[in-house]
């Protein structure tokens, strides 16, 4: 008897439960995106901040260096090297700070319409001279006649640059980068695809994670910054990647729909 009321008491607060309307959907997407918008104009104002009394630092360690150039004293030299180790890490300290301002400025877009082989192209001429040094073969398989997106080429330019580094340290003694871009659909597909030593199926799925890396160095904003700039078109990644047989980054981007 009791079971039986219990259930019929959920039935009733599973039948009266309010259900959220597409524009209340939309009314809390846009409020996440505003909030989103307001803490990394917080955290971007936070880094000029702390960046600003981290040039003055470097600016007087270069001084301080100056002023012991000279000078051939034991002591003076033992200072000199630790100076060195505190200037190496103040570089260390603005590379983080810029890569964490490109993050915060990832969705502050300037789209122009642009044909994405264009982009590719201008890229890959940029690029070749340091790919051809590093022993990278490229192979670029860029479908013609691929409509016009709404794209911002510099931050576009900023993800492609993302993934060839990633592809670059992934090969260190050479290899090969395919980059692929056809349409299916109603989207345009970038394909980057390397021979390098490929991820971990646990590291894949960290990977996008803000301050995640798996690299000494790294200071895992890289590709959570590849994302942000992504999806800011509206568009997705995704990571295919496998140990000892390379990786597979996969760009989409919509197309827009035409007016009748």
């Amino acid at each position: 008897m009791i079971s039986g009321d219990l259930r019929i008491v959920d039935g009733l607060a599973l039948g009266t439960q309010p259900m959220e309307t597409s524009q209340e959907l939309q009314e809390d997407r846009d409020r996440l995106a505003r909030q989103c918008s307001e803490i990394a104009a917080l955290a971007g104002g936070l880094a000029h901040e702390i960046r600003n009394p981290l040039s003055t630092i470097s600016l007087n360690l270069d001084l301080l260096f100056e002023d012991l150039s000279a000078s051939q004293d034991p002591a003076l030299q033992r200072m000199k090297r630790k100076l060195a180790t505190i200037q190496k890490e103040c570089e260390h300290l603005d590379e983080i700070l810029e890569a964490f301002l490109q993050f915060t400025r990832a969705e502050e877009l300037d789209r122009q319409p642009c044909h994405l082989t264009a982009l590719i192209r201008s890229f890959l001429e940029f690029y070749q001279p340091e790919a051809q040094q590093c022993g990278i073969e490229i192979r670029p398989h860029l479908a013609a006649d691929l409509p016009l997106l709404p794209l911002d080429a510099r931050m576009i330019r900023q993800v492609f640059q993302n993934l060839v580094r990633n592809a670059q340290q992934a090969m260190p003694a050479g290899g090969m980068i395919e980059i692929q871009c056809y349409r299916r659909d109603d989207e345009v597909i970038v394909e980057f695809i390397d021979t390098g030593c490929g991820i971990p199926a646990g590291a894949v799925d960290k990977m996008f994670r803000l301050f995640y890396s798996t690299k000494q160095s790294g200071n895992g904003l890289g590709l959570p910054t590849v994302r942000r700039i992504v999806e800011a078109h509206g568009g997705t990644i995704r990571c295919e990647s496998e140990p000892g047989r390379g990786t597979r980054m996969t760009l989409t981007f919509p197309i827009p729909v035409q007016p009748s």
